[in-house]
C-alpha cells in the first residue's frame, strides 16, 4: 500500500507541474496570437505544427509511449488554436462594437477558424484582401495565374503585380472549359513558362476556374501548391472550400479529378460589387443548403423579409459549417454527402437545360423535392425572393434527360441513389432513393 500511496502522490505532484506548464503555455500562445495578428498571418502554421510534433515526440524514450504521446501533443496544439482563435474573435469584436465575424474592414486575420484536420488550408476573409495578398499567401516565388474572360481583368491585375514573376492562362468563361482538352492545354502553358515544385498556381475566378486549376496543380509534377481566390459569390461560400478539383468527362460533371486542398483561400467580398445580379443570386443557393442542413437560425435570415443581412455575414457562416463538414470527411466517406443536398437532382436538372440555367439555380430546384411538404414551401418563398426558378418546363427542361445524367451519378450505389433529404432546417437524413423514386420526385418541379 505504501508503494501505491507513493505512486499516486507521485502523479499528483506531476499533474500539478503538468497544470503550471498548460497556463504558462497558453500565455505563450496568447503572444503569438497577438503577433500574428499585427502582421496578418493565420493561426495555423502546418508545417511548425509537424516540426514540434516530430521533435517533442522523439524526446519520449519508451517508443510504445510515442503514439500516445504524439495525440496528447495534437490535443494540445488543437486546444492551442482554439484559444488563440478566441483571443482574435474577441478583439475583433470590440474593434468593431457588434460581435458580428468579419464587420469590419481593417481586418487581415481569417474570419474562419482553421479547422483541425491537418490538410485545411486557412481562410482568408476580408474586403480589400485582394490588394495586400502578398501580405497573406506566398507570391515570392513563380506564379502560373488562372482565370477567365468572364472575370474582370483588374482582379488578376492586382495579384500578379504582387507577385515576384507571374504568367496570366485565361480560359474561356463557362462550364465548357472544365474538359480534359482544356486541362492538357494549361498543364502544357504551365511547361513551357518553367514552373517546378516550388512554384504554384493561383485560381482567380469561379468554380469552374478553380476546379481546372485546381486539378492542373493537382497534377503538374505529381502535386504543387495552389491558391483559390475567388471572385464569385457561389465560389466563395462552396466550392473554393473542401479541396475537391474535376475536370467533366463524357458528358458526365465532374467525372475526372482529385482532392488536392489549396494551401490558402482568399476571399474578398469587395470583388462582389461588380457581380451581375443574377450571378449574385446564384451563389445564394449553395448559402441556402448550408442553412437548411445545419442552420435553422441561417435559414431564418433568409425567410426574413427586411433581407439576409450583410454578404460578409453569410460567407462566413457558410465557411464555418463547410470547413467542419470537411474537416470531419475531407475524402467524401460519409458526413460529407450532406453537401450534395439539391445537387442530386441539380446536376441533372443543369444538364438538361443545356446552359439555360445557372449551376445555383439547378441546385435550388434540386433542393425543393428533397424537403419534407411544409419546409417545401417555405423554401420555395424565399427561393422567390431572392430571384430563383422554382418550377420547369418539360420543354425546357426534359426530365428523361435528367433521369439519363442522374444514372451516371457518382453516389450511386446498386439501384439506388444516396439523397439527402431535410425534413425541418437545420436537421438532415441521408436517403436510398431508386430512380423511379427520383423521378416521381423530379415530377413536383413541372408545373400541372
Amino acid at each position: 500500500m505504501e508503494t501505491l500511496e507513493q505512486a499516486r502522490a507521485e502523479i499528483d505532484r506531476i499533474d500539478a507541474e503538468l497544470a503550471r506548464l498548460f497556463e504558462a503555455r497558453m500565455d505563450a500562445a496568447a503572444q503569438i496570437a497577438a503577433w500574428k495578428q499585427a502582421r496578418g498571418l493565420p493561426v495555423r502554421d502546418l508545417s511548425r505544427e509537424r516540426e514540434v510534433l516530430a521533435r517533442n515526440t522523439a524526446r519520449i524514450g519508451d517508443a510504445a509511449l510515442r503514439p500516445r504521446f504524439a495525440a496528447l501533443m495534437e490535443t494540445m496544439m488543437a486546444q492551442s488554436r482554439a484559444y488563440q482563435e478566441e483571443l482574435l474573435q474577441n478583439t475583433a469584436n470590440q474593434n468593431t462594437g457588434d460581435g458580428s465575424p468579419c464587420s469590419g474592414t481593417q481586418r487581415t486575420v481569417p474570419c474562419v477558424p482553421d479547422a483541425e484536420a491537418g490538410s485545411m488550408p486557412p481562410i482568408l476573409l476580408e474586403r480589400g484582401a485582394l490588394q495586400k495578398a502578398a501580405s497573406l499567401l506566398d507570391l515570392d516565388r513563380r506564379v502560373f495565374l488562372v482565370t477567365d474572360d468572364g472575370v474582370p481583368a483588374a482582379y488578376a491585375e492586382a495579384l500578379t503585380a504582387q507577385c515576384r514573376e507571374a504568367t496570366v492562362y485565361t480560359v474561356p468563361q463557362g462550364e465548357g472549359s472544365k474538359s480534359p482538352e482544356t486541362l492538357t492545354a494549361l498543364l502544357e502553358a504551365m511547361l513551357r513558362a518553367g514552373l517546378n515544385r516550388g512554384d504554384c498556381v493561383a485560381a482567380v475566378g469561379g468554380g469552374v476556374v478553380g476546379d481546372l486549376a485546381g486539378l492542373a496543380a493537382a497534377l503538374y509534377m505529381r502535386g504543387i501548391d495552389w491558391y483559390n481566390v475567388p471572385t464569385t459569390l457561389l465560389a466563395m461560400v462552396d466550392s473554393s472550400v473542401g479541396g475537391k478539383t474535376a475536370v467533366n468527362l463524357g458528358g458526365v460533371k465532374n467525372a475526372a479529378g482529385a482532392f488536392w486542398q489549396p494551401k490558402a483561400v482568399l476571399i474578398d467580398p469587395k470583388v462582389l460589387d461588380t457581380l451581375p445580379r443574377r450571378q449574385r443570386s446564384n451563389g445564394l443557393a449553395e448559402a441556402v443548403k448550408m442553412a437548411l442542413t445545419h442552420d435553422a437560425q441561417l435559414f431564418a435570415r433568409f425567410e426574413d423579409p427586411a433581407g439576409y443581412g450583410p454578404v460578409e455575414e453569410i460567407i462566413a457562416a457558410c465557411l464555418r459549417i463547410k470547413t467542419a463538414v470537411v474537416a470531419a470527411d475531407e475524402r467524401e466517406a460519409g458526413l460529407r454527402r450532406v453537401l450534395n443536398f439539391g445537387h442530386t437532382l441539380g446536376h441533372g436538372i443543369e444538364a438538361a437545360a443545356g446552359g439555360r440555367l445557372l449551376h445555383g439555380e439547378a441546385v435550388a430546384l434540386g433542393m425543393l423535392p428533397l424537403c419534407a411538404p411544409p419546409l417545401r414551401d417555405r423554401l420555395r418563398a424565399v427561393l422567390e425572393r431572392l430571384g430563383f426558378p422554382t418550377y420547369v418546363n418539360q420543354s425546357e427542361v426534359d426530365p428523361e434527360t435528367v433521369m439519363a445524367a442522374i444514372r451516371h451519378d457518382k453516389k450511386r450505389i446498386d439501384r439506388n441513389i444516396k439523397c439527402v433529404f431535410v425534413p425541418e432546417p437545420g436537421r438532415f437524413e441521408l436517403q436510398g432513393l431508386s430512380l423511379p423514386e427520383l423521378h416521381a420526385r423530379l415530377d413536383s418541379l413541372y408545373r400541372p
